[in-house]
């Protein structure tokens, strides 16, 4: 089977190479994300692999004149796909799953360092400030963490969560009998309303974009703390912002930000930042930010790529394959 796959990265070096061989795989590796002007390098090749850049309509139209049946993005979430155009056209579509603990074991750490203000005690002992004022932290037997989406990566932060004895608060329009020895299942409405922290954990959909907004703000604990590693888009980062400055959301660590695409995984010193909201949440002390890389551990990044090169094979031969999008 021949391949190709963009935003061909050095840290997946080892697992290309390892996973090409293994699978017997024809495989041309291309450091640049896809767009019109290199999406040539896909003609007559069957299957590409891409991660997080956008695949708009008018890119999906060009793949698929160049005789690409299926595209399979290194990444579990695929809102970057134009999913009704490649339904449109018959292209075939799949993500990857990987290590629920890389994403999982980063919540709990952004749990930890949210609540017990470690944004403000880093940055003050850089300048040899090692005042206790303003620093007292919580403890997590005494609050309840309200997990939103007990998928694989929302059953394993509950895990990591039960051994801190904190009350755990669930909601899923699945329920998961495993879960219920640790967690509470409930209404969205009730978790929001009784959560001293509140972890996102849910996928990109439209039923789940803005979750948290003005309205769902305002039913929310005074001083409730708001994790995300998930998805940007399922924050109204306008609320959000607007809820910080109120002193209504007593402080956050995200992962992940609305229209983060083309930001994270670039070096942009000395540039001014083209999305403000960004800049504006970096620089409250009560706010941790980082670049999406929750997901980012040696074992993710073995599992993105063979999984990746497995979907394609599965798709070729015609097989089930676990990772092909059910479009609708």
């Amino acid at each position: 089977m021949k391949m190709l796959a963009y935003s061909y990265r050095k840290d997946e070096a080892e697992y290309f190479e390892k996973f090409k061989n293994k699978y017997n795989v024809d495989l041309i590796l291309c450091k640049e994300h896809p767009t019109l002007e290199n999406a040539n390098l896909a003609k007559d090749i069957d299957c590409i692999s891409i991660i997080t850049t956008p695949i708009t309509a008018e890119l999906m139209k060009k793949f698929y004149d160049n005789g690409v049946k299926f595209i399979s993005t290194r990444t579990i979430g695929y809102d970057h796909i134009d999913i009704e155009k490649a339904k449109e056209l018959g292209m075939h579509i799949g993500n990857v799953t990987y290590s629920p603990r890389s994403v999982a074991d980063y919540t709990v750490m952004m749990i930890l360092m949210a609540t017990r203000k470690i944004k403000v005690i880093m940055e003050r002992s850089k300048v040899q400030d090692f005042s206790l004022r303003g620093v007292q932290g919580k403890e997590l037997h005494n609050l309840t963490v309200g997990v939103i989406g007990t998928g694989r990566i929302g059953q394993t932060v509950i895990k990591n969560l039960s051994g801190f004895e904190c009350k755990i608060l669930a909601y899923d329009l699945y329920e998961n009998e495993e879960m219920k020895q640790y967690v509470s299942y409930v209404s969205l409405e009730e978790l929001i309303k009784n959560s001293d922290i509140i972890t996102m954990h849910a996928p990109a959909t439209k039923d789940n974009y803005h979750l948290i907004n003005k309205k769902s703000i305002e039913i929310m604990k005074d001083g409730v703390f708001i994790i995300n590693t998930a998805r940007g888009s399922l924050i109204n980062t306008e609320d959000f912002i607007r809820a910080i400055e109120e002193k209504k959301i007593g402080g956050a660590a995200l992962d992940v930000i609305e229209h983060e695409a083309n930001i994270y995984y670039n070096d942009l010193k000395s540039k001014v930042l083209n999305n403000r909201d960004l800049a504006i949440l970096k620089s409250y002390p009560n706010v941790i930010i980082t670049p999406h890389t929750a997901f980012y551990t040696d074992q993710a990044v073995s599992d993105m790529v063979e999984h990746s090169i497995l979907s394609c094979i599965l798709f070729m031969e015609g097989k089930e394959n676990p990772w092909e999008i059910t479009m609708k």
